[in-house]
């Protein structure tokens, strides 16, 4: 199956349980695709002792997890990424319309 994630979240653990959620699709053998999107941009540098957010990226970026980052959002936000490409509404549209379930968190 194919899995696409919209993260629209910056609360530590929404995002946490939402890339545990991925890296266990991962592990069950379907392909799986993350786009962050308006306060979602914020995860890669989120620090909560409880959430490792960073690690499960990490952990889905190794396993073959594709995660994708709105530019515009980026930009707004005067920020960047290192484990995400930075992208647009069109990769997002692509995601979702390639999928056989999406998701939002």
């Amino acid at each position: 199956m194919r899995i696409g994630i919209v993260i629209y979240s910056n609360d530590a653990e929404t995002v946490w349980n939402a890339f545990r959620f991925a890296n266990f699709a991962l592990n069950s053998g379907d392909e799986v695709k993350a786009f962050l999107l308006g306060k979602g941009v914020e995860c890669e540098n989120m620090n909560d002792e409880r959430f490792d957010v960073r690690e499960q990226m990490e952990e889905f970026v190794k396993n073959g997890g594709k995660i994708y980052a709105c530019g515009t959002c980026l930009k707004i936000r005067d920020s960047s990424s290192e484990l995400c490409p930075v992208s647009t509404m069109k990769d997002m549209y692509e995601i979702v319309k390639e999928s056989d379930r999406v998701l939002t968190f």
